[in-house]
């Protein structure tokens, strides 16, 4: 049996070490994800999530200056906000497999990530029963002078590495000049009605 000095056996290392960071480095590399498919869509299109056989459709997209829950008490008062609030109607239908746990965030083309709103029972994005469909709402605090690009991204929390399915759907906001005509156009209040669940057509 051939025996290898220890100063050959660290050069090697080094060179496969060297290899390695190299290819982390690559910007064609960082960010690829070979077990996540990336689905893009509009609104009013019904798209597959997570291979479950279930569909999420964004449906409208309102701004406002304030949004209020819609609730059985008159006394509840309205929140306001410095941005603007981007409420998004949506639809889903469940298919027989569960869809993967998601949290829904915008984004847009200037980097922001804006989470859903805390606060208000009746907004949130979610899949009903098998069998069944459901119409709802989800709203977004955002910061007008960055809407460009905006964004609906459904990313489904990958736990194990398995092949999967990204939801992006583009809100209609292609340039800045669009976006301030939204910002400027936005209703007074929004109220976010509960979500309704029907039996899938």
């Amino acid at each position: 049996m051939k025996l290898y000095r220890p100063s050959t056996v660290l050069i090697g290392l080094l060179f496969v070490l060297l290899g390695g960071l190299t290819r982390l480095a690559a910007p064609e590399n960082v960010y690829d994800e070979q077990n996540l498919k990336v689905v893009h869509g509009t609104i009013g299109e019904a798209l597959s999530y997570a291979g479950s056989g279930s569909t999420v459709k964004v449906t409208r997209v309102t701004f406002a200056q304030a949004v209020l829950d819609r609730t059985e008490s008159d006394d509840e008062k309205p929140l306001d906000t410095n941005g603007v609030y981007v409420a998004v109607e949506w639809d889903t239908v469940r298919g027989a497999k569960k869809p993967d746990t998601f949290y829904p965030t915008l984004i847009t083309d200037g980097g922001s990530a804006y989470q859903e709103l805390n606060g208000l029972s009746n907004s949130r994005l979610d899949f009903p029963d098998a069998g069944f469909a459901r119409t709802g709402t989800v709203v977004f605090e955002v910061n007008p002078a960055d809407l460009k690009g905006l964004t609906l991204r459904l990313r489904p929390s990958m736990l194990f590495n398995v092949y999967n399915t990204e939801v992006q759907v583009d809100l209609g906001i292609p340039t800045e000049e669009i976006a301030q005509q939204m910002v400027d156009g936005a209703d007074p209040q929004y109220v976010a009605d509960r979500a309704v669940t029907r039996v899938a057509s």
